[in-house]
């Protein structure tokens, strides 16, 4: 590599870089994602959320919904009823994901087209 090529790269900001492994951090893994897009429907109770995720254990369920709270982006209500119920919905934190998560979508049609349908197979 020259010299000339080498002052064109723009150095790595440490500081974006701490913000999106943070955020990453946050919404990783298989379930979150897609916890977030159902409540952003609105409030859903825990039966609600696994109707609308269907391969989802209530075991893993119930603790992503754990972290979800823990990491301030769902709140949980508990109704004093018989039996109990409680119904999760996004805080203004994960209500902040909208954009994201749209521009997350369409990407993931893009790919879709471009990767996994000139292969014929699912990816992951």
């Amino acid at each position: 590599m020259n010299t000339a090529s080498k002052s064109l790269k723009k150095p790595s900001c440490p500081k974006k870089l701490i913000a999106s492994r943070d955020a990453l951090d946050a919404i990783q893994g298989k379930w979150r994602v897609p916890i977030i897009i159902t409540l952003s429907f609105g409030d859903k109770r825990f039966g609600e959320i696994r109707k609308d995720i269907e391969d989802i254990s209530p075991k893993m369920l119930s603790q992503e919904l754990k972290e979800l709270e823990r990491n301030q982006l769902i709140s949980r209500k508990i109704y004093d009823t018989m039996p109990v119920t409680v119904e999760y919905s996004l805080t203004t934190l994960g209500r902040s994901l909208e954009k994201l998560l749209e521009e997350l979508t369409e990407w993931g049609v893009h790919f879709r087209k471009t990767v996994i349908g000139k292969k014929g197979e699912r990816v992951g």
